[in-house]
């Protein structure tokens, strides 16, 4: 009976996709709209995707839960003369052969699969409901990998569960793509569970390394695992270089750019290269911004303070960073946000390196400390950690409202773009020659891929807020909602002035930036970075 009912089951399913490759082909009975076939044919289409993820991600789960069912009944049949290991790699072998996986993804797929049948009943639910692709489910089993039960939950509930406390707001997770997922989830752990971020960062960049790996065509790809604050700064320093030549007279992409820079670079036949810091530490000007929740760190050279940060554009304020003179020194970018607490050595919470995520609390003091030399303000609310809004009368964009929008929007808005440079644009939702204004609510900093793709199509961008990047709304008039950051409010160490020793507690007293019930300013501030002697 069990085995008639799924030969049924599966016929019906070849049925049904029958029916659907005849919709798409254009050749069923009706036809998706008699006004205007095309665009109907076009709009079903979408349609059909939108229900074959939905379809594939169901299978998913059936799959993951008929691994494990056969896993768990394999062990039995086998008997206890089978040990534990020899009988794991038969059934990865069976389970390999029938998907016809090699055996490390099949014991992978296994792994994955008994996580999310037998400890992550909402991912399994999220998967069975078509909400969640098995990407998304592999994350989920990733990241909690390391972690206790009641970790596990909690992490599954923040992103799962619209009903938790402090539910995840903005795009749900099984609507991003898997990889954006995975660095939401990834900042989610770090910054609750890390207590052990310290050593694996020590035991990180003891294996710090360069990797040559030959690839096809007369090419091959040359590697560096560094510290993420060196990386990045290096990353942010080839774009800097490389948009500083790009021009009418420059036919190389930006791609092709910073591939020549780098080669220049590390061969030693560069001449604009310059002389500045890679590791986005100590020798580079930057600006502090603090709140009672944090203090954002902005290694920013080529962003001029606060002055217009870029050249008009037909539809709004191109916010990249100024052309610099190729045989000028451009120096490494890097924002990093702290929070206040752990920067005073109170509480544990991991910092965020703008572009890459959580990162140690000794990385983010040494980037704070060796490379503050100048101050400007930037508020968050302390209730939840998000930018609060400003207000400007005026087109030009300044440095600290790009700051600003960086912090609220972590990267590129548009649904799956990971585009976190600092040449993304500073753009008005609504024109300025319409009506609108140069505040946080009226501004998007789409990456120069989305911002094109805005003014040349029918994409448009939705409404933004102090705390919220827009969405988009697409030519066939679909909606898909914006990426929000997991603002959250900072910890407080219990009875904060006891706790403080005697510089600390002087750094208490000072004004401007309110923490608790005392306020806090640019001199205390200092005196975090510079504490007079005991």
């Amino acid at each position: 009976m069990g085995t008639a009912a799924v030969v049924k089951a599966y016929a019906d399913i070849r049925a049904a996709l029958a029916a659907l490759n005849t919709e798409v082909d254009g050749c069923g009975s009706d036809p998706f709209s008699v006004v205007d076939p095309l665009a109907g044919l076009a709009d079903g289409c979408l349609d059909i995707l939108a229900g074959a993820r939905e379809v594939e991600a169901g299978f998913a789960g059936l799959k993951a839960k008929a691994a494990v069912k056969y896993a768990e009944s394999a062990s039995v049949v086998a008997g206890p003369d089978v040990s534990v290991q020899a009988q794991e790699m038969a059934v990865a072998a069976e389970v390999g052969c029938v998907l016809a996986l090699g055996p490390r993804a099949a014991s992978s797929f296994l792994a994955t699969s008994h996580a999310v049948v037998s400890s992550l009943p909402r991912t399994l639910a999220g998967l069975q409901a078509g909400t969640l692709s098995w990407q998304h489910a592999v994350v989920m089993a990733d990241e909690v990998a390391s972690l206790d039960t009641a970790g596990s939950a909690a992490l599954e509930a923040h992103f799962l569960d619209p009903d938790a406390p402090d539910a995840a707001r903005g795009c749900p997770a099984g609507e991003m793509p898997a990889h954006r997922f995975r660095a939401k989830a990834r900042t989610w752990r770090e910054r609750h569970h890390a207590e052990s971020i310290e050593v694996r960062h020590a035991k990180g960049v003891a294996d710090r390394r360069v990797e040559f790996r030959p690839d096809q065509d007369g090419m091959a790809w040359l590697s560096a695992c560094l510290p993420a604050d060196q990386a990045l700064a290096g990353w942010n320093r080839l774009t800097a270089m490389s948009r500083s030549l790009q021009g009418p007279a420059e036919s190389r992409t930006m791609s092709q750019l910073r591939a020549d820079k780098f080669a220049d670079a590390i061969l030693g036949s560069g001449s604009g290269s310059g002389s500045g810091s890679g590791s986005g530490r100590g020798r580079n000007r930057s600006s502090i911004s603090g709140s009672g929740a944090s203090v954002t760190d902005a290694i920013d050279e080529a962003d001029g303070g606060d002055g217009d940060t870029g050249a008009r554009d037909s539809a709004g304020v191109n916010g990249r960073a100024g052309r610099e003179d190729v045989s000028s020194p451009i120096r490494a970018q890097v924002l990093v946000t702290v929070p206040v607490f752990s920067l005073m050595g109170l509480t544990d919470e991991p910092a965020m390196l703008d572009g890459y995520g959580p990162i140690p609390r000794s990385m983010a003091r040494d980037l704070v400390a060796n490379g503050a030399g100048s101050f400007y303000r930037v508020l968050v609310d302390p209730r939840d950690g998000a930018p609060l809004e400003i207000g400007r009368k005026s087109y030009r964009v300044t440095g600290a409202m790009r700051a600003w929008l960086r912090m609220r929007d972590g990267k590129c808005p548009f649904p799956g773009c990971s585009n976190n440079s600092l040449d993304n644009d500073a753009d008005h939702i609504l024109a300025w020659a319409e009506g609108g204004t140069t505040g946080i609510s009226n501004l998007g900093q789409p990456c120069p891929k989305h911002h094109k793709l805005r003014h040349t199509t029918g994409w448009k961008p939705t409404a933004a807020t102090k705390n919220a990047p827009p969405g988009w709304t697409s030519p066939t008039g679909r909606h898909y909602p914006s990426e929000h950051q997991d603002w959250e409010p900072p910890k407080r160490p219990r009875q904060l002035v006891p706790q403080l020793n005697p510089a600390q507690r002087a750094i208490s007293g000072c004004r401007d930036l309110v923490v608790g019930g005392f306020s806090l300013g640019e001199a205390c501030l200092d005196g975090i970075l510079h504490p007079p002697s005991a």
